[in-house]
């Protein structure tokens, strides 16, 4: 059965009223890619946050009113809480869990991890967001496996301490260390083969996935939710016009991507700091694609993959009219547009890809 959710967005100074929302549009479509029914939602204006709640007095009661109009069994805040504050705002609603950003998207990475790299990546994450929110010698994970914010590690009812993650982490972290020497093999070898490989990175549901069978003929997974695509997939492409390229297609980033995620993952990432160029890909039809594309560039930074020879497409123009593709075009001068979804404008990236790889 699915969970009714009710998401609180939180609204800073700083944000204006696009901003807010776009935050609004991203969390549920977070919320569907977690499987959760959507039966209300509410702003709150925090200039000074609760070190106790988070959200004060007279948004929290209302909170508690609403939660119980609509029958939520899950309430999702658009930000990250501490351990006390979820706590405390769980006593206040009278049992309601409470999820914030981070651990939704943690569940959501939890559903999609299918590789063995994928699922030990997710695990470590999880773990370094569950560790400092133990109290006690001893906590009983008794939340764990049953909705959105309980989908524990291997999917398991865990009894943990502080002493049995830490060790966990230590151990995954040499899992994943040795597959990312496996991965580093395998990369040296296409090099010693003479394969040039392109990383497709992007904001999430850009249609990197798409994209990828587009160029390449694959089959890699496409759905039309929020981090659809986990594990990276390569493809080679071969138009016997010039030599063959490999294509990676890689998770999609997001804005305030959880740093936590970003360490967890950088076995993964780290295919695009180790690329011959990089292929990022916009959502054209995205009112959001500006700010899309320097969530991107500051992930790349994060990563040192900032210095890596690029390529920009512009993809899913066929749903924009002529007017909003020259208004587009003008915003990013240096992007090709594309519709991977009609392969149209496919000739022209290739040709750019090969003009950039092959110089």
């Amino acid at each position: 059965m699915a969970d009714r959710v009710f998401l609180v967005i939180a609204r800073h100074s700083r944000m204006n009223a696009a901003d807010t929302a776009a935050m609004l549009a991203e969390m549920k479509e977070l919320t569907l890619s977690a499987n959760g029914t959507l039966v209300g939602e509410t702003r709150a204006n925090i200039a000074e946050p609760s070190p106790s709640h988070y959200i004060r007095g007279g948004k929290l009661e209302e909170l508690r009113v609403r939660t119980l109009e609509t029958r939520a069994n899950v309430v999702i805040f658009s930000v990250d809480l501490s351990a006390v504050q979820a706590r405390n705002i769980e006593n206040a609603l009278g049992g309601v869990r409470v999820v914030d950003r981070t651990g939704l998207i943690l569940d959501i990475f939890a559903r999609r991890a299918v590789s063995r790299d994928g699922k030990l990546q997710v695990e470590l994450a999880q773990l370094q967001y569950l560790l400092p929110r133990l109290t006690g010698k001893g906590v009983i994970m008794s939340r764990l496996g049953g909705g959105i914010g309980t989908r524990g590690p291997g999917e398991q009812k865990l009894e943990i301490d502080r002493r049995k993650i830490r060790n966990r982490i230590e151990h995954i972290k040499g899992q994943i260390g040795k597959l990312s020497r496996h991965r580093a093999l395998v990369r040296a070898s296409r090099r010693q083969k003479g394969l040039r490989q392109v990383v497709i990175v992007g904001y999430t549901n850009a249609g990197k996935s798409t994209l990828l069978n587009a160029l390449t003929g694959a089959d890699a997974y496409v759905e039309n939710r929020l981090f659809a695509t986990l594990d990276p997939k390569t493809r080679i492409f071969n138009d016997a016009a010039g030599d063959p390229v490999l294509f990676t297609d890689t998770v999609g980033f997001i804005r305030d991507l959880p740093h936590g995620l970003v360490k967890a993952f950088h076995a993964t990432l780290e295919e695009a700091t180790e690329a011959d160029l990089i292929l990022m890909v916009v959502d054209a039809s995205d009112d959001q694609a500006l700010k899309h594309k320097g969530v991107v560039e500051q992930v790349l930074k994060e990563i040192g993959a900032e210095a890596r020879p690029r390529v920009m497409a512009l993809n899913k123009v066929d749903l924009l009219n002529d007017q909003a593709k020259a208004r587009i075009a003008d915003q990013f001068p240096e992007a090709l547009l594309v519709s991977a979804s009609q392969k149209s404008g496919l000739a022209d990236l290739l040709k750019k890809i090969r003009e950039t790889l092959f110089v």
